[in-house]
Protein backbone atom coordinates (compact mmCIF):
# COMPACT_ATOMS: atom_id res chain seq x y z
CA UNK A 1 0.00 0.00 0.00
CA UNK A 2 2.92 2.31 0.85
CA UNK A 3 1.08 4.55 2.16
CA UNK A 4 1.04 7.25 5.27
CA UNK A 5 -1.20 6.42 8.46
CA UNK A 6 -1.22 9.10 11.33
CA UNK A 7 -3.09 7.69 14.45
CA UNK A 8 -4.52 9.42 17.32
CA UNK A 9 -5.34 7.41 19.80
CA UNK A 10 -8.11 9.00 22.67
CA UNK A 11 -8.72 8.49 26.32
CA UNK A 12 -10.93 5.27 26.45
CA UNK A 13 -11.07 1.99 27.59
CA UNK A 14 -11.43 1.31 23.07
CA UNK A 15 -7.77 2.38 23.17
CA UNK A 16 -6.56 -1.29 23.60
CA UNK A 17 -7.90 -1.97 20.14
CA UNK A 18 -6.39 0.59 18.76
CA UNK A 19 -2.70 -1.47 19.29
CA UNK A 20 -4.57 -4.31 17.39
CA UNK A 21 -5.15 -1.27 14.66
CA UNK A 22 -1.71 -0.62 14.26
CA UNK A 23 -0.62 -4.50 13.42
CA UNK A 24 -3.72 -4.24 10.78
CA UNK A 25 -2.46 -1.76 8.95
CA UNK A 26 1.06 -2.49 8.95
CA UNK A 27 -0.01 -5.86 7.40
CA UNK A 28 -1.48 -4.08 4.45
CA UNK A 29 1.91 -1.63 4.07
CA UNK A 30 0.93 0.86 5.79
CA UNK A 31 3.46 3.43 7.70
CA UNK A 32 2.13 4.44 10.70
CA UNK A 33 2.57 7.12 13.30
CA UNK A 34 0.90 7.43 16.94
CA UNK A 35 -0.25 10.54 18.62
CA UNK A 36 -1.54 9.45 22.33
CA UNK A 37 -3.67 12.24 24.07
CA UNK A 38 -2.86 12.52 27.68
CA UNK A 39 -5.81 10.22 28.88
CA UNK A 40 -5.13 7.54 26.43
CA UNK A 41 -2.06 7.08 28.29
CA UNK A 42 -3.87 5.86 31.10
CA UNK A 43 -5.21 3.26 29.33
CA UNK A 44 -2.00 2.20 27.23
CA UNK A 45 1.91 2.63 27.03
CA UNK A 46 3.30 5.02 24.13
CA UNK A 47 5.92 2.35 24.87
CA UNK A 48 3.82 -0.29 23.70
CA UNK A 49 2.34 1.80 20.76
CA UNK A 50 5.95 2.48 20.17
CA UNK A 51 6.85 -0.70 19.45
CA UNK A 52 4.40 -2.06 17.14
CA UNK A 53 4.92 1.04 14.89
CA UNK A 54 8.80 1.26 15.36
CA UNK A 55 9.60 4.60 16.14
CA UNK A 56 8.91 7.17 19.19
CA UNK A 57 5.18 8.22 20.06
CA UNK A 58 3.73 11.68 20.37
CA UNK A 59 2.40 12.47 23.65
CA UNK A 60 3.48 16.59 24.47
CA UNK A 61 2.38 19.84 21.95
CA UNK A 62 4.60 21.73 24.57
CA UNK A 63 7.84 19.32 24.06
CA UNK A 64 10.97 21.15 22.98
CA UNK A 65 12.75 17.91 20.64
CA UNK A 66 9.84 17.64 18.88
CA UNK A 67 7.99 21.31 18.57
CA UNK A 68 11.54 22.93 18.01
CA UNK A 69 10.21 23.07 14.08
CA UNK A 70 6.38 23.26 14.43
CA UNK A 71 6.19 19.19 14.64
CA UNK A 72 2.38 19.32 14.93
CA UNK A 73 2.28 20.33 11.56
CA UNK A 74 4.45 18.45 10.18
CA UNK A 75 2.68 15.35 11.80
CA UNK A 76 -0.49 16.68 10.41
CA UNK A 77 1.12 16.86 6.84
CA UNK A 78 3.48 14.40 6.53
CA UNK A 79 0.70 11.74 6.41
CA UNK A 80 -1.99 10.21 3.81
CA UNK A 81 -4.85 9.79 6.43
CA UNK A 82 -5.36 10.52 10.06
CA UNK A 83 -7.59 7.81 12.11
CA UNK A 84 -9.15 8.36 15.50
CA UNK A 85 -9.29 5.98 17.45
CA UNK A 86 -11.21 5.85 19.53
CA UNK A 87 -12.92 8.71 18.88
CA UNK A 88 -14.15 9.97 22.05
CA UNK A 89 -16.86 12.45 22.95
CA UNK A 90 -13.90 15.20 24.27
CA UNK A 91 -12.02 14.91 21.45
CA UNK A 92 -14.65 15.51 18.35
CA UNK A 93 -16.16 18.37 21.10
CA UNK A 94 -12.92 20.06 20.18
CA UNK A 95 -12.25 18.93 16.77
CA UNK A 96 -16.09 20.34 15.75
CA UNK A 97 -15.51 23.65 17.62
CA UNK A 98 -11.48 24.14 17.04
CA UNK A 99 -9.71 23.54 20.31
CA UNK A 100 -6.48 23.24 20.06
CA UNK A 101 -4.90 23.22 23.06
CA UNK A 102 -3.15 19.34 23.18
CA UNK A 103 -1.00 18.17 20.48
CA UNK A 104 -3.77 15.81 18.97
CA UNK A 105 -6.54 18.27 18.59
CA UNK A 106 -3.62 20.79 17.01
CA UNK A 107 -2.96 18.33 14.43
CA UNK A 108 -6.77 18.05 13.60
CA UNK A 109 -6.87 21.56 12.96
CA UNK A 110 -3.85 22.08 11.10
CA UNK A 111 -4.10 19.48 9.20
CA UNK A 112 -5.80 19.00 5.16
CA UNK A 113 -5.70 15.79 4.95
CA UNK A 114 -8.68 13.30 5.42
CA UNK A 115 -9.73 12.12 8.72
CA UNK A 116 -11.26 8.93 10.13
CA UNK A 117 -12.76 8.72 12.99
CA UNK A 118 -13.75 5.31 14.79
CA UNK A 119 -16.44 6.83 17.85
CA UNK A 120 -16.58 5.25 21.33
CA UNK A 121 -18.04 5.90 24.21
CA UNK A 122 -21.07 5.08 26.23
CA UNK A 123 -24.46 4.87 24.39
CA UNK A 124 -25.72 7.71 26.45
CA UNK A 125 -22.81 10.16 25.43
CA UNK A 126 -23.16 8.77 21.93
CA UNK A 127 -26.89 9.89 21.62
CA UNK A 128 -26.51 12.62 23.81
CA UNK A 129 -27.74 15.90 21.37
CA UNK A 130 -24.55 17.78 21.85
CA UNK A 131 -22.16 15.15 20.76
CA UNK A 132 -24.47 14.32 17.49
CA UNK A 133 -24.41 18.00 16.59
CA UNK A 134 -20.68 17.86 16.58
CA UNK A 135 -21.02 14.55 14.76
CA UNK A 136 -23.24 16.47 12.03
CA UNK A 137 -20.59 19.32 12.36
CA UNK A 138 -17.94 17.12 11.56
CA UNK A 139 -19.43 15.10 8.54
CA UNK A 140 -20.20 19.01 6.85
CA UNK A 141 -16.67 19.47 7.46
CA UNK A 142 -15.82 16.33 5.46
CA UNK A 143 -14.62 14.27 8.21
CA UNK A 144 -15.40 10.41 7.46
CA UNK A 145 -16.79 7.97 10.01
CA UNK A 146 -16.55 4.51 10.83
CA UNK A 147 -18.99 3.24 13.46
CA UNK A 148 -20.14 3.01 16.36
CA UNK A 149 -21.37 -0.69 16.31
CA UNK A 150 -23.59 -1.84 18.92
CA UNK A 151 -22.90 -3.86 21.62
CA UNK A 152 -21.63 -4.89 25.33
CA UNK A 153 -19.95 -1.20 26.80
CA UNK A 154 -17.26 -1.55 29.67
CA UNK A 155 -19.92 -0.52 32.27
CA UNK A 156 -21.19 -3.71 34.05
CA UNK A 157 -24.66 -4.04 32.53
CA UNK A 158 -24.64 -1.64 30.09
CA UNK A 159 -25.29 -2.16 26.58
CA UNK A 160 -26.26 0.03 22.88
CA UNK A 161 -24.67 2.33 20.00
CA UNK A 162 -21.19 3.02 21.41
CA UNK A 163 -18.69 0.33 20.97
CA UNK A 164 -15.88 1.24 18.64
CA UNK A 165 -15.86 -0.38 15.37
CA UNK A 166 -13.33 -3.49 15.10
CA UNK A 167 -9.52 -2.59 14.33
CA UNK A 168 -10.48 -4.51 10.77
CA UNK A 169 -13.77 -2.74 9.78
CA UNK A 170 -11.16 0.58 10.58
CA UNK A 171 -8.53 -0.95 8.51
CA UNK A 172 -11.37 -1.54 5.60
CA UNK A 173 -12.36 1.76 5.83
CA UNK A 174 -9.14 3.53 6.14
CA UNK A 175 -7.82 1.58 2.92
CA UNK A 176 -11.27 2.78 0.89
CA UNK A 177 -10.31 5.85 1.63
CA UNK A 178 -6.98 5.58 0.66
CA UNK A 179 -7.81 3.64 -2.76
CA UNK A 180 -8.82 5.26 -5.97
CA UNK A 181 -12.04 3.02 -6.72
CA UNK A 182 -14.21 4.64 -10.01
CA UNK A 183 -16.77 6.03 -7.47
CA UNK A 184 -13.87 8.32 -5.79
CA UNK A 185 -15.40 11.37 -5.31
CA UNK A 186 -18.93 10.64 -5.57
CA UNK A 187 -21.37 10.49 -2.49
CA UNK A 188 -24.08 8.39 -2.34
CA UNK A 189 -27.12 8.57 -0.28
CA UNK A 190 -28.53 4.99 0.44
CA UNK A 191 -32.10 4.05 2.80
CA UNK A 192 -32.54 0.84 4.56
CA UNK A 193 -34.79 -0.86 6.65
CA UNK A 194 -38.37 -0.42 7.55
CA UNK A 195 -39.83 2.89 8.92
CA UNK A 196 -41.76 2.82 12.34
CA UNK A 197 -45.09 4.62 12.83
CA UNK A 198 -46.13 4.80 16.31
CA UNK A 199 -49.52 4.23 17.03
CA UNK A 200 -48.55 4.66 20.52
CA UNK A 201 -45.79 4.75 23.19
CA UNK A 202 -45.56 1.30 22.82
CA UNK A 203 -47.13 -0.22 19.65
CA UNK A 204 -46.27 0.98 16.68
CA UNK A 205 -47.13 -0.06 12.12
CA UNK A 206 -44.06 -1.25 10.30
CA UNK A 207 -42.46 -4.04 8.37
CA UNK A 208 -40.48 -7.21 7.90
CA UNK A 209 -37.24 -5.34 6.44
CA UNK A 210 -34.00 -6.26 7.78
CA UNK A 211 -32.12 -3.84 6.27
CA UNK A 212 -29.63 -6.62 4.78
CA UNK A 213 -29.88 -5.48 1.21
CA UNK A 214 -29.42 -1.85 1.83
CA UNK A 215 -26.57 -2.48 4.40
CA UNK A 216 -24.66 -4.54 1.74
CA UNK A 217 -25.50 -2.18 -1.17
CA UNK A 218 -24.08 1.05 1.17
CA UNK A 219 -20.60 -1.37 2.13
CA UNK A 220 -20.66 -2.17 -1.60
CA UNK A 221 -20.44 1.64 -2.87
CA UNK A 222 -18.03 2.74 -0.48
CA UNK A 223 -15.73 -0.03 -1.21
CA UNK A 224 -15.40 1.47 -4.72
CA UNK A 225 -15.01 4.77 -3.13
CA UNK A 226 -18.00 6.60 -2.88
CA UNK A 227 -18.42 8.79 0.17
CA UNK A 228 -21.67 7.20 1.29
CA UNK A 229 -24.61 8.77 3.56
CA UNK A 230 -27.08 5.42 5.18
CA UNK A 231 -29.80 6.47 6.39
CA UNK A 232 -31.54 3.72 8.38
CA UNK A 233 -34.48 2.31 10.10
CA UNK A 234 -34.17 0.23 13.29
CA UNK A 235 -32.57 -2.94 12.38
CA UNK A 236 -29.98 -5.35 14.19
CA UNK A 237 -27.27 -4.54 11.71
CA UNK A 238 -23.88 -3.01 12.26
CA UNK A 239 -22.71 0.30 9.95
CA UNK A 240 -20.73 -0.74 7.03
CA UNK A 241 -17.23 0.33 7.50
CA UNK A 242 -16.41 3.78 5.97
CA UNK A 243 -20.23 4.61 5.37
CA UNK A 244 -21.93 7.56 7.79
CA UNK A 245 -24.88 5.81 9.57
CA UNK A 246 -27.50 8.32 10.46
CA UNK A 247 -30.11 6.50 12.73
CA UNK A 248 -34.07 7.11 12.14
CA UNK A 249 -37.70 5.80 12.85
CA UNK A 250 -40.41 7.27 11.05
CA UNK A 251 -40.89 8.02 7.36
CA UNK A 252 -40.70 11.60 7.71
CA UNK A 253 -37.88 11.22 9.88
CA UNK A 254 -36.14 9.51 6.99
CA UNK A 255 -37.40 12.21 4.03
CA UNK A 256 -35.88 14.91 6.62
CA UNK A 257 -32.61 12.92 7.03
CA UNK A 258 -31.89 11.96 3.27
CA UNK A 259 -32.89 15.87 2.08
CA UNK A 260 -30.06 17.14 4.48
CA UNK A 261 -27.94 14.75 3.25
CA UNK A 262 -28.17 16.19 -0.62
CA UNK A 263 -26.46 16.64 -2.99
CA UNK A 264 -25.26 13.27 -3.92
CA UNK A 265 -24.63 12.25 -7.05
CA UNK A 266 -26.67 9.09 -6.68
CA UNK A 267 -29.15 8.22 -4.43
CA UNK A 268 -30.43 4.41 -3.56
CA UNK A 269 -33.54 4.25 -1.45
CA UNK A 270 -33.62 0.65 -0.50
CA UNK A 271 -35.85 1.35 2.82
CA UNK A 272 -39.33 -0.43 3.25
CA UNK A 273 -40.78 3.09 3.93
CA UNK A 274 -44.27 2.38 5.45
CA UNK A 275 -46.95 4.19 2.89
CA UNK A 276 -49.58 5.20 6.07
CA UNK A 277 -49.03 6.09 9.64
CA UNK A 278 -51.42 7.18 12.05
CA UNK A 279 -53.21 10.39 12.00
CA UNK A 280 -52.87 10.90 15.24
CA UNK A 281 -50.58 9.00 18.15
CA UNK A 282 -51.89 8.33 21.60
CA UNK A 283 -49.98 10.16 24.24
CA UNK A 284 -50.49 7.21 26.47
CA UNK A 285 -50.87 3.22 25.95
CA UNK A 286 -54.32 2.38 24.65
CA UNK A 287 -56.45 0.15 26.59
CA UNK A 288 -58.81 -2.91 26.08
CA UNK A 289 -62.31 -1.34 27.47
CA UNK A 290 -65.81 -3.00 26.68
CA UNK A 291 -66.05 -0.62 23.62
CA UNK A 292 -64.34 -2.69 21.59
CA UNK A 293 -61.62 -2.33 18.78
CA UNK A 294 -59.79 1.22 18.92
CA UNK A 295 -60.36 3.18 15.76
CA UNK A 296 -57.46 3.52 13.77
CA UNK A 297 -57.43 6.42 11.18
CA UNK A 298 -54.50 6.21 8.82
CA UNK A 299 -52.55 8.53 6.22
CA UNK A 300 -50.66 8.46 3.48
CA UNK A 301 -46.90 9.00 4.34
CA UNK A 302 -44.41 10.96 2.35
CA UNK A 303 -43.39 9.49 -0.97
CA UNK A 304 -39.32 9.76 -0.47
CA UNK A 305 -38.55 8.23 -3.77
CA UNK A 306 -41.08 10.59 -5.71
CA UNK A 307 -39.59 13.38 -3.63
CA UNK A 308 -35.98 13.00 -4.52
CA UNK A 309 -36.70 12.26 -7.95
CA UNK A 310 -38.28 15.55 -8.24
CA UNK A 311 -36.37 17.98 -11.03
CA UNK A 312 -34.14 20.74 -9.41
CA UNK A 313 -30.10 21.60 -8.01
CA UNK A 314 -30.08 19.45 -5.37
CA UNK A 315 -31.85 15.94 -7.39
CA UNK A 316 -29.16 13.59 -7.74
CA UNK A 317 -27.43 12.58 -11.28
CA UNK A 318 -28.85 8.73 -10.53
CA UNK A 319 -31.75 7.96 -8.66
CA UNK A 320 -32.56 4.65 -7.96
CA UNK A 321 -35.89 2.75 -5.91
CA UNK A 322 -36.15 -0.59 -5.25
CA UNK A 323 -39.60 -2.47 -5.73
CA UNK A 324 -40.94 -5.49 -3.25
CA UNK A 325 -43.76 -6.95 -5.26
CA UNK A 326 -45.55 -10.37 -4.37
CA UNK A 327 -46.82 -10.39 -8.32
CA UNK A 328 -46.47 -9.28 -11.72
CA UNK A 329 -43.11 -7.99 -10.83
CA UNK A 330 -42.02 -6.22 -13.68
CA UNK A 331 -45.26 -4.89 -14.49
CA UNK A 332 -45.31 -3.45 -11.20
CA UNK A 333 -42.23 -2.18 -11.08
CA UNK A 334 -42.58 -0.17 -14.53
CA UNK A 335 -45.92 1.10 -13.72
CA UNK A 336 -43.27 2.88 -10.23
CA UNK A 337 -40.47 4.19 -12.03
CA UNK A 338 -42.73 6.00 -14.65
CA UNK A 339 -45.33 6.95 -11.41
CA UNK A 340 -41.64 8.18 -9.03
CA UNK A 341 -39.60 9.73 -12.06
CA UNK A 342 -36.71 7.82 -11.09
CA UNK A 343 -33.91 6.85 -13.18
CA UNK A 344 -33.88 2.74 -12.24
CA UNK A 345 -35.70 0.85 -10.31
CA UNK A 346 -34.60 -2.79 -8.81
CA UNK A 347 -37.85 -5.15 -8.50
CA UNK A 348 -37.66 -8.27 -6.41
CA UNK A 349 -40.35 -10.73 -5.81
CA UNK A 350 -40.83 -10.84 -1.95
CA UNK A 351 -43.24 -13.61 -1.87
CA UNK A 352 -40.81 -15.98 -0.64
CA UNK A 353 -37.91 -15.55 1.97
CA UNK A 354 -36.25 -12.36 0.85
CA UNK A 355 -37.32 -10.02 3.77
CA UNK A 356 -34.54 -10.97 5.81
CA UNK A 357 -32.60 -14.33 4.06
CA UNK A 358 -29.44 -14.11 3.08
CA UNK A 359 -30.18 -13.81 -1.15
CA UNK A 360 -32.17 -11.97 -3.29
CA UNK A 361 -33.31 -12.43 -7.53
CA UNK A 362 -33.84 -9.04 -8.84
CA UNK A 363 -34.72 -7.16 -12.08
CA UNK A 364 -32.71 -4.26 -12.88
CA UNK A 365 -35.20 -1.86 -14.60
CA UNK A 366 -34.66 1.28 -16.65
CA UNK A 367 -36.67 3.69 -19.25
CA UNK A 368 -34.81 1.46 -21.65
CA UNK A 369 -34.08 -1.66 -20.47
CA UNK A 370 -34.72 -4.62 -18.18
CA UNK A 371 -32.05 -7.23 -16.93
CA UNK A 372 -32.52 -10.04 -14.96
CA UNK A 373 -30.25 -11.12 -12.77
CA UNK A 374 -30.40 -14.68 -11.25
CA UNK A 375 -30.51 -15.53 -7.55
CA UNK A 376 -26.70 -14.69 -5.54
CA UNK A 377 -26.41 -13.62 -2.29
CA UNK A 378 -27.12 -9.89 -1.22
CA UNK A 379 -23.85 -9.01 -1.09
CA UNK A 380 -23.21 -10.13 -4.67
CA UNK A 381 -26.21 -8.34 -5.65
CA UNK A 382 -24.64 -5.08 -4.20
CA UNK A 383 -21.54 -5.47 -5.58
CA UNK A 384 -23.38 -6.04 -9.21
CA UNK A 385 -25.24 -3.38 -8.92
CA UNK A 386 -22.51 -0.77 -7.12
CA UNK A 387 -20.78 -1.30 -10.69
CA UNK A 388 -23.31 -0.87 -12.83
CA UNK A 389 -23.72 2.77 -10.63
CA UNK A 390 -20.04 3.45 -11.42
CA UNK A 391 -20.64 2.87 -15.32
CA UNK A 392 -23.78 4.79 -15.66
CA UNK A 393 -21.68 8.05 -13.87
CA UNK A 394 -18.78 7.61 -15.68
CA UNK A 395 -20.66 7.52 -18.95
CA UNK A 396 -22.11 3.88 -19.59
CA UNK A 397 -25.42 2.54 -19.48
CA UNK A 398 -26.27 -1.06 -17.83
CA UNK A 399 -28.93 -3.86 -18.99
CA UNK A 400 -29.88 -5.15 -22.91
CA UNK A 401 -31.85 -2.69 -24.55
Amino acid sequence: MSKRVLLIIGGGIAAYKSLELIRRLKERGAAVRVVMTEAAQRFVTPLAAGALVGERVFTDLFDQAQEFDVGHIRLARECDLIIVAPATADLMAKAAHGLAHDLASAVLLATDKPVLMAPAMNPHMWANPATQRNVATLQAQGLRFVGPNEGEMAERGERGLGRMAEPEQIRDAALALLTDGPLKGKRALVTAGPTVEAIDPVRFLSNRSSGKQGYAIAAALAELGAEVTLVSGPTALAAPSGVTRINVESAREMLAACEAALPSDVAVMVAAVADWRPSATAETKLKKDKTGLPAITLRENPDILATLSKPGKKRPKLVIGFAAETDHVEEHARAKIAKKGCDWIVANDVSGDVMGGAENQVLLITKTSAETWPRMAKEAVARKLAAAIAAKLSGKSPGRK
